[in-house]
C-alpha cells in the first residue's frame, strides 16, 4: 500500500543466513484448550515428522490457554522428555492472544502454527515454511480451497467456509483464499513489525493479519493442503462466526479511515541485491486507472447534481464553475485516499492545492466548450449543455489522471533519501539480520552460508553423554537463558484480568 511516508522499514527478503548452532530455525506453536486427549499424540506425531523430513533445527511450543484439565501437567511432561518441545502456560483464553504472544517472544526465524487435531496433512509443512526460508514470501497458509487439495468434511462447515471466504472478497477485497485454515507461518522480521497491528485475541486474528498484509503488499504464498475434518471439534459456530463480523467491519472501517499506518511493514522494491538502486518503480497501474475510473465516474454524476442545481439560481458559467470546484475537491480527496493508498493528513493541504491546479485547467477546458456552445447557438437546449460537458470533462479526466499519477500523487518519495531502505545487520538478532555482504563470502554480495543442520540425534527420549544437546533458553555458548520464558504482553490488555476471553 503506497503512503506519503517512507517506502517502509522491513527490509529486502534474504535468505535466511546462518545463526547460533542452538537456535532453531523453525517454531511450530500448538496452541492448545483443555486438549489432555489430543495433546500428546499431537506432538509425539509432529515431532517424528519434522526429525524425518526437516532439514533444519525445529523447535513445537505448546501453548496452553488456561486450560483447567490436566493439559498443562501433559505439556510439562512431553517438555521434559523431548528436548525439542516447550511449553509456556496463559492465564487468558483466546488463540490470536497465544499465537502473538509466542511469536512475539520467539527466536526462530521462521515462525508456524497449526491446530492440535492435526487436520491438515504433515506433508504440507515443509513446503509451507520453505518460501519463507529461502525469502521468496512473507507469510504462507496452507489453503482448503485451492483446486488440487483435498478436503473431507460436512457440507454445513464447507458452506460456512466458503461464505466467510467470500465476505472477505467482497468486504475487504481479500485475495488470498482461504482464511481460517489452521495452517500458517511467517516470518519472525515480518511478525515484529505487523503484529503491534493486530487487535483481535481470538479466531479473527488469522483473518486480520492476513489482510493487513496483503493490504501492505507483502507476498502470501498458499500451498494446497490434504484437510480432514475434526468432528469432535469444540469451536462454537455461531459464536465465531459473529465474532469474525464484527471484526470484517472493525478492519473494514480502520482500512477506510486510514488510521492503519501500513507503510511500517510495506517492502521496499528489488528483493534482488542488484535491483536495489532502482527507482521510480511504477506501482499497480491498472488499479489505480480503475479506482481512477470509479472515483471519476462518481465525481461526474456528482458535478452534474451539483451544475443543476447551481443552474436554478445563476447563468451556466457561475453554475459551471461552482459545481467543478466542489467536485474537483471531493475528487482530489476520494483519489487521495481510494485511488493512491495516501493516508493520514501529512500533505493534505499540499495536495488540495496542486488538485486546484489540476481543477483550473478543467475548468478552462469545460468553459471554452460552454463558451464554444453558445457562440455556435444563442439558446442550446439543456440537454446539449450536459453533453457538451460530458465530452469535456472525459478529455479533462484523461489529463486529470496523468497529472495526479506523475505529479500530484507520484509513486517515488519526496526525496532521494526516502527512495532507498537500507537493510541493516543487527547482531542481536542474527537469525533475521540481512547486510548486503557477507564477510565469510566477500565474492558474492548478499550471500549467506547455510542454515543451521539438525543433527543426528537417537530417540527423543535416549541421551548420551558425548552428544551436545540444546533445550529451550540455552545457547551455543553454554549459557542458560530462562526456559520458561517470562514473556512480555504485546498489548496491555493481553494480561488484563478482567478479559472475559
Amino acid at each position: 500500500m503506497r503512503t506519503d511516508t517512507s517506502p517502509g522499514t522491513l527490509p529486502a527478503r534474504e535468505h535466511l543466513p546462518a545463526g547460533d548452532a542452538g537456535t532453531p530455525v523453525l517454531d511450530v506453536v500448538i496452541p492448545v484448550y483443555n486438549e489432555e486427549k489430543d495433546l500428546q499424540p499431537c506432538v509425539l506425531r509432529l515431532h517424528e515428522h519434522l526429525k524425518r523430513t526437516f532439514p533444519y533445527a525445529f523447535r513445537i511450543t505448546i501453548a496452553d490457554n488456561a486450560s483447567i484439565d490436566t493439559t498443562p501437567q501433559v505439556a510439562a511432561r512431553l517438555e521434559s522428555d523431548i528436548p525439542e518441545v516447550r511449553s509456556f502456560r496463559l492465564e487468558q483464553k483466546g488463540r490470536g492472544r497465544a499465537l502473538r504472544t509466542v511469536w512475539s517472544a520467539s527466536d526462530a526465524p521462521i515462525l508456524a502454527y497449526m491446530d492440535v487435531d492435526l487436520s491438515t496433512d504433515l506433508n504440507a509443512l515443509l513446503p509451507l515454511v520453505a518460501p519463507l526460508i529461502s525469502g521468496h514470501s512473507d507469510l504462507a497458509i496452507g489453503s482448503r480451497l485451492a483446486r488440487s487439495s483435498r478436503v473431507v468434511r460436512g457440507a454445513k462447515r464447507e458452506f460456512i467456509s466458503r461464505t466467510y471466504n467470500l465476505i472477505l472478497r467482497g468486504s475487504l477485497q481479500a485475495r488470498f483464499s482461504d482464511a481460517q485454515c489452521g495452517f500458517k507461518a511467517i516470518r519472525r522480521d515480518v511478525a515484529q513489525a505487523l503484529l503491534p497491528l493486530v487487535e483481535d485475541t481470538g479466531w479473527f486474528f488469522d483473518t486480520e493479519m492476513l489482510v493487513l498484509a496483503e493490504r501492505a503488499g507483502l507476498r502470501i504464498h498458499e500451498v494446497p493442503v490434504d484437510w480432514v475434518d475434526d468432528p469432535n471439534s469444540t469451536v462454537h459456530i455461531v459464536r465465531t462466526a459473529t465474532e469474525d463480523l464484527k471484526g470484517v467491519w472493525r478492519v473494514g472501517k480502520a482500512l477506510a479511515s486510514g488510521s492503519l499506518p501500513l507503510d511500517r511493514v510495506t517492502r521496499p522494491f528489488g528483493d534482488d541485491p542488484r535491483d536495489r538502486d532502482i527507482q521510480d518503480v511504477p506501482k499497480g497501474l491498472a488499479r489505480q486507472l480503475v479506482g481512477f475510473c470509479v472515483v471519476g465516474g462518481l465525481s461526474t454524476l456528482f458535478y452534474l447534481v451539483l451544475y443543476s442545481a447551481f443552474r436554478q439560481f445563476g447563468g451556466s458559467q457561475i453554475a459551471n464553475a461552482l459545481a467543478l470546484l466542489v467536485s474537483a475537491v471531493a475528487n482530489t480527496a476520494a483519489n487521495r485516499r481510494l485511488t493512491f493508498g495516501v493516508r493520514g493528513r501529512g500533505g493534505a493541504v499540499r495536495h488540495q492545492a496542486q488538485g486546484l491546479v489540476v481543477f483550473a485547467i478543467g475548468l478552462a477546458l469545460t468553459s471554452g466548450s460552454l463558451a464554444a456552445l453558445n457562440a455556435a447557438s444563442s439558446n442550446p437546449a439543456h440537454s446539449t449543455e450536459l453533453a457538451v460537458l460530458v465530452a469535456a470533462n472525459l478529455a479533462a479526466t484523461v489529463l486529470r489522471f496523468l497529472l495526479f499519477r506523475a505529479w500530484v500523487f507520484p509513486d517515488r518519495g519526496d526525496s532521494a533519501e526516502e527512495s532507498t531502505v537500507v537493510a541493516l545487520n543487527t547482531p542481536s538478532s542474527p537469525t533475521c539480520s540481512t547486510a548486503s555482504h557477507h564477510p565469510q563470502n566477500p565474492q558474492y554480495p548478499g550471500s549467506y552460508a547455510p542454515l543451521p543442520q539438525r543433527q543426528p540425534q537417537q530417540s527423543a527420549y535416549e541421551t548420551t553423554p558425548n552428544t551436545t544437546q540444546f533445550r529451550a533458553g540455552e545457547a551455543a555458548d553454554g549459557t542458560w537463558r530462562d526456559a520458561t520464558m517470562q514473556l512480555q504482553p504485546v498489548r496491555p490488555h493481553d494480561t488484563d484480568p478482567r478479559d472475559p476471553r
